[in-house]
């Protein structure tokens, strides 16, 4: 099979386009024929080396997909010509790939209602919002919530999510995304190049950032008193919190079915609708990395096998 993967650590240019070997469905596993895979931020810092994964060369990147089982193992519970779209476990990736195998608990039938390009680009950045909105900062209606990076992949869901609860959105994005992201649900939109968040804010019910490195003190205060804030773009444990009185947390987010088919239910209701989309073919997997590294992405970056 073609796969866009690394021998070593460093900029996109590392990322190889050429041949890999097949992969072969275990027990409990189904290889699926992927139709496009996600670019996500933790991607190019797995690629960087700045990722605690640890990991063999050669690498395929890519954490989640949607596409189409060709293979199935014999304790697996779909069948070939299922359409589906899945997240990697934990510690492994493989989808930037024309094939993957997986076990069959990890993915979710993708409803006819999405195309491929939409079911991969909500997978792993919908899940990630899900958890870290619903599951880890537990979001009331009525709370006040600053979301970190508003316009990403991850920030674009986690803003719909929390509209959806009936939370007061704040989010921080460039002026070139605050009528997309009012479009999806946010009561406020803050110029972070120009406005001290700091100073604007500090109380906030909770916070969701998605950015990491300097933000991550704008992100705490912001928050008020008890206040409570998830951090995504950080390592495996969350920030010590500047003074006392403010909760930090590290979502976990577990990869599984019925956590995909919970994201499905605010698809289905309309709650949530895909992010904008941008698409690669998988041979320019390093273009994609480019402007992924960038971290001024409006919505998803997608790459097509």
């Amino acid at each position: 099979m073609k796969a866009a993967f690394i021998r070593c650590f460093g900029a996109p240019s590392v990322l190889e386009y050429g041949e890999r070997p097949d992969p072969v469905a275990r027990e409990d596993e189904v290889v699926v024929d992927i139709r496009a895979a996600s670019v996500n931020a933790a991607d190019w810092k797995v690629r960087a080396g700045l990722s605690p994964l640890s990991i063999p060369f050669p690498h395929i990147l890519g954490r989640d997909f949607s596409g189409i089982v060709s293979e199935s193992g014999p304790e697996a519970d779909l069948a070939a010509g299922d359409e589906v779209f899945g997240v990697c476990p934990n510690g492994s990736e493989g989808a930037y790939a024309e094939r993957i195998a997986i076990p069959a608990s990890l993915v979710a039938r993708k409803p006819s209602s999405l195309s491929h390009v939409d079911a991969a680009a909500i997978a792993l950045a919908g899940l990630t919002a899900l958890v870290a909105i619903v599951d880890t900062l537990k979001l009331k209606r009525g709370e006040k919530i600053l979301i970190q990076g508003g316009a990403g992949g991850v920030g674009s869901m986690a803003v719909q999510i929390a509209h959806a609860i009936g939370a007061h959105v704040v989010t921080t994005a460039r002026p070139a995304n605050h009528a997309y992201l009012r479009e999806l649900g946010a009561d406020e939109m803050i110029d972070y190049e120009v406005t001290d968040v700091a100073a604007a804010l500090g109380d906030c019910d909770a916070a969701l950032d998605t950015v990491g490195g300097d933000a991550i003190t704008m992100t705490f205060a912001a928050l008020r008193v008890h206040g409570r804030a998830a951090f995504v773009a950080v390592g495996r444990e969350a920030p010590e919190p500047p003074r006392a009185g403010l909760v930090s947390l590290r979502p976990d987010v577990q990869r599984s079915r019925a956590n995909l088919e919970r994201l499905l239910e605010f698809v289905a209701r309309r709650w949530v609708r895909v992010p904008e989309v941008a698409t690669f073919p998988l041979a320019e997997a390093a273009r994609a990395h480019a402007l992924s590294e960038g971290r001024h992405v409006r919505g998803k970056l997608l790459l097509l096998p």
